[in-house]
């Protein structure tokens, strides 16, 4: 910045160093409009002022404005700074900047107001850029000026900027007031410069006595983000007094840690936990991959008696759209219906999302229409659930919605469209997304959008198309790619194609399972078991293991867990025998068992042991013993099911009269009366 030479430049008389200021215990510094003494003189501004600060849109604002121009109280320093704190709050910076800009007397308040809200509305570079037009202007920044531009530059990452202002702050007296001393050590966390946030720490002569709170939890918080855990708990258990943000900030750092444990040992020892530390914990079980903890925590919470805020229960719902928790789910739901929460733009996209992953698409929808405030991601959480639904018509027709809304698409919303596309076979329509993708909207296809483009060919059958789509891609195709035409080698039964995509597969990841599996696979299913025995001893020889299959079902509120040839489950005798039975009725209405899906090749009656071992069989298998008649059964599996499977299950819904809603990796499945949504094709 050409202007950067003005902060070197010598302060002129600095201000009498303050070091007997206490610690601030709120992050935010009084807002100073100017002299009051004027205005209390003055009843019209001190009316204005009180209009000012009552305003609720900007278009008030602007009607006050003008009222004042026509009363000739432009002039007045204490309404302008007024006018910008209030507009900025409201997030209408260009109407702030304007208010700034065409005053002519420019006070410290007014830059004050003005930088702070370019600050809070995220506009770093202009903030910075305002603190420089002050020092051109000969206004001299004070200790309400300085939090904030430290703030911008943290988040700017100007590591320089930064060691710069710390000097000119030192040189103008302000550096011990106690806003200004957290600021410096909370800018230098964000940047990473932890030996100088220690440094500004151990040099504050406030630190021991009681009302520093803030200063050690801004450091703290530091060390847990930075992932030195060790120097967080030493100077955790130094504090002279704590409050729940020194035991959130910790419990923070253990969580995105992975010792979830520790985490939870220090939430048991807080004697008040608030809102905020239950939010803690439940997330960090979440982002831990721990859903049916966190869920648990949720329940745990309102039996505490304490009331979530938004970010809980979007994180609550979240966890139960991943273990397709569809009980716990409505209970969520409730609760919010019954306390007064407003479906605002970030609860209705999570509801919708839960829904739609719990396999209730109709309720995921009617809880959109419901949804007044509909943002770009809700709109793309209800695209994606139609079209991982297999509804392709219904997730056109939302996108076409969303478009004459005003909102225009990106690239996730594009992914759901080709996603749609690909489950129902609308290849032409697919390739049509993709082109406007990049000629109408000029969004730069990814990776992902690639793939899903030779997904669609290949579950079509035009592999040969696939593979030159691949060939003449910009970027190079990555495993997933080559993937994507792996499997639609091995559902057309293309084993010169499918033995190249293998080759790249394991050229990309020589130690990824899933290359093995699915050649071996391709070669079972035409009879090569010489091939299967030659793949499955490279595994062996390579260290290679088959990431194991998973499932969970809800029953009775509670998920249950399965994994692939799980027998040290505690109900796995009654599991077994459900499961023989089920297998046994399904062979009287024409059901073969598929080995082929099979690894390798063993005895037909072992390839069938194989098979009654995927944890989606059980898990069907434990349902139809614990829910009632005529339950829907709703099943999350974390790999694609396999066509065995898939054949057991339309047979299981048949006989037992029920629908049976199976979620995998790429779509949902709804079984009902023999057969599947799917249409077989998936």
């Amino acid at each position: 910045m050409k202007s950067l030479r003005l902060l070197f430049e010598q302060n002129s008389s600095p201000a009498k160093t303050n070091t007997s200021s206490s610690l601030l215990k709120k992050p935010k510094p009084p807002v100073s409009h100017g002299s009051s003494s004027s205005s209390s003189q003055d009843p019209l501004k001190t009316h204005f002022a009180s209009l000012i600060q009552s305003s609720e849109t900007t278009l008030q604002l602007r009607q006050i404005h003008a009222q004042i121009f026509r009363r000739n109280l432009s002039s007045s320093t204490n309404l302008t700074t007024l006018l910008i704190s209030v507009s900025s709050s409201l997030k209408s910076i260009p109407y702030a900047l304007s208010v700034f800009n065409h005053f002519h007397h420019k006070s410290i308040f007014l830059f004050n107001a003005m930088i702070r809200g370019l600050t809070e509305n995220s506009h770093f570079q202009s903030s910075v850029t305002h603190f420089l037009l002050l020092l051109s202007n000969r206004v001299r920044p004070d200790k309400l000026t300085y939090p904030f531009v430290l703030k911008s530059v943290a988040a700017l990452g100007l590591r320089c900027l930064s060691l710069i202002l710390h000097g000119r702050i030192i040189k103008s007296g302000v550096e011990f007031d106690s806003f200004v001393r957290v600021s410096l050590v909370e800018m230098y966390v964000k940047l990473e410069e932890l030996s100088f946030a220690l440094q500004v720490f151990d040099e504050s002569p406030e630190r021991n006595k009681s009302g520093s709170i803030l200063l050690w939890n801004v450091l703290i918080n530091g060390y847990c983000k930075m992932g030195n855990l060790g120097k967080a708990m030493e100077l955790f258990e130094a504090m002279p007094e704590r409050n729940t943000g020194s035991w959130n900030s910790l419990i923070n750092g253990f969580m995105r840690n992975g010792d979830l444990d520790k985490a939870m040992q220090l939430f048991d020892e807080m004697a008040e936990k608030d809102v905020v530390s239950w939010t803690a914990i439940l997330n960090g079980f979440l982002q831990n991959g721990d859903h049916q903890k966190a869920i648990s925590m949720f329940f745990k919470m309102l039996e505490a008696g304490v009331r979530p805020n938004d970010l809980t229960l979007v994180s609550a719902l979240s966890a139960c759209a991943k273990v397709g928790g569809l009980e716990a789910g409505v209970r969520i739901h409730d609760y919010i219906l019954e306390n007064g929460f407003r479906l605002n733009k970030a609860i209705g996209a999570a509801l919708v999302d839960m829904y739609a992953k719990c396999g209730n698409i109709l309720s995921a929808s009617k809880v959109f229409d419901e949804t007044k405030e509909k943002d770009l991601l809700t709109w793309s959480v209800m695209i994606w659930g139609w079209a991982i639904h297999g509804y392709y018509g219904q997730a056109i027709q939302c996108f076409k919605k969303m478009m004459f809304s005003g909102i225009k698409p990106d690239g996730v919303v594009f992914l759901a469209l080709l996603t749609a596309c690909s489950h129902s076979g609308q290849v032409n329509l697919g390739l049509n997304f993709f082109e406007s993708m990049r000629l109408d909207y000029s969004i730069e296809p990814t990776m992902k959008h690639y793939t899903l483009v030779v997904d669609l060919l290949g579950r079509a059958g035009r592999l040969g198309e696939a593979m030159k789509f691949i060939e003449r891609m910009p970027v190079s195709p990555d495993f997933v790619t080559w993937g994507a035409l792996f499997c639609a080698c091995r559902a057309h039964k293309n084993i010169k194609m499918a033995e190249l995509a293998s080759l790249k597969l394991l050229q990309l990841e020589p130690k990824h399972p899933g290359s093995y599996v699915f050649l071996s696979n391709v070669y079972a299913a035409v009879g090569r078991w010489e091939d299967v025995e030659r793949v499955r001893m490279l595994m062996q020889n390579r260290a290679v293991d088959k990431d194991p299959g998973w499932s969970y079902v809800e029953v009775g509120g509670k998920v249950h867990s399965f994994v692939a040839g799980d027998h040290a489950h505690k109900h796995a005798r009654e599991i077994s025998l459900k499961l023989e039975e089920i297998v046994a009725s399904a062979r009287e209405q024409g059901y073969m068992p598929e080995t082929g899906w099979v690894l390798h090749n063993i005895e037909e009656e072992e390839k069938e042991d194989a098979l009654g071992s995927h944890s989606e069989k059980l898990a069907l298998s434990f349902a139809l013993i614990y829910t009632s008649p005529g339950t829907t059964i709703r099943i999350v599996k974390n790999l694609r099911i396999c066509g065995d499977c898939h054949s057991l299950m339309k047979c299981a819904c048949k006989m037992s009269q029920r629908e049976i809603v199976l979620r995998d990796i790429k779509r949902f499945h709804h079984f009902k009366d023999g057969a599947c949504s799917c249409g077989d094709y998936w």
